[in-house]
């Protein structure tokens, strides 16, 4: 994890050299490779954020990176795990020696195990879904808490309503528990802050949906771009 850590403060100086003040709006997205998450990164950079894209995939983050730069913005990327903690850590404080903070946290970072029913429930998917979905982000909102307070920030989270659906027990069962961590983060914190809120995004043609409904029309979902338009509207 070090090596990471070491590129993401080069990174972050680089940024610098590249026409961001410390008046930049800072937006952490937190599975920024694909799907809403990269379309969050594309439509705050063009409104003329400073993007740090966390997500496990070097090569899409870099293509994230070229698109945001041939429009006009500027990122950040993170090629880290974010169920790694010592990676985690090291990001954190990364964020708060060079920005001092953070304006938005978005969390898109999701283990989707496989549909299954509930009595085949493979034991190594359902733990890496309570892992990533569960205590990767309690893990986060411990450490991202205080870059929001120190700006006055929004945690943004995206629910997704499986929880007691057939097939869905693995997905549906940790991300119910991240959505209620979320909401209880929300409703500790309502005066004092971070400001918390939990978006419910319209069906996408993301690669997790392609994998939890094979063959179905993707024409007729919504694209990750107008959701990330829509939801940031009434957020920001």
């Amino acid at each position: 994890m070090q090596p990471c850590s070491r590129g993401l403060r080069r990174a972050a100086a680089d940024a610098k050299s590249t026409a961001m003040t410390e008046h930049d709006k800072i937006a952490l997205i937190t599975g920024a490779s694909r799907g809403l998450g990269a379309a969050l990164a594309e439509t705050l950079a063009a409104r003329g954020w400073h993007i740090l894209a966390v997500a496990r995939t070097t090569g899409a983050l870099e293509e994230l990176d070229d698109r945001i730069r041939k429009a006009g913005g500027s990122a950040t990327l993170a090629p880290m795990d974010v169920g790694q903690p010592e990676a985690m850590v090291q990001m954190a404080r990364a964020v708060m020696e060079r920005w001092g903070g953070l304006d938005l946290w978005a969390h898109t970072a999701i283990h989707a195990a496989p549909l299954s029913p509930a009595g085949h429930i493979d034991a190594k998917d359902f733990q890496k879904s309570v892992d990533l979905n569960i205590v990767a982000t309690r893990g986060l909102i411990n450490l991202i808490e205080p870059l929001l307070r120190a700006r006055k920030g929004t945690a943004l989270f995206f629910d997704d309503k499986r929880a007691g659906q057939k097939f869905f027990g693995s997905y549906g069962a940790t991300k119910a528990g991240q959505i209620a961590l979320a909401q209880s983060w929300r409703a500790e914190n309502a005066s004092l802050g971070p400001r918390v809120v939990i978006a419910e995004p319209a069906p996408m043609p993301t690669a997790v949906r392609a994998r939890f409904f094979p063959g179905e029309d993707r024409a007729k979902l919504t694209p990750c771009q107008t959701e990330a338009e829509r939801i940031l509207a009434e957020i920001l």
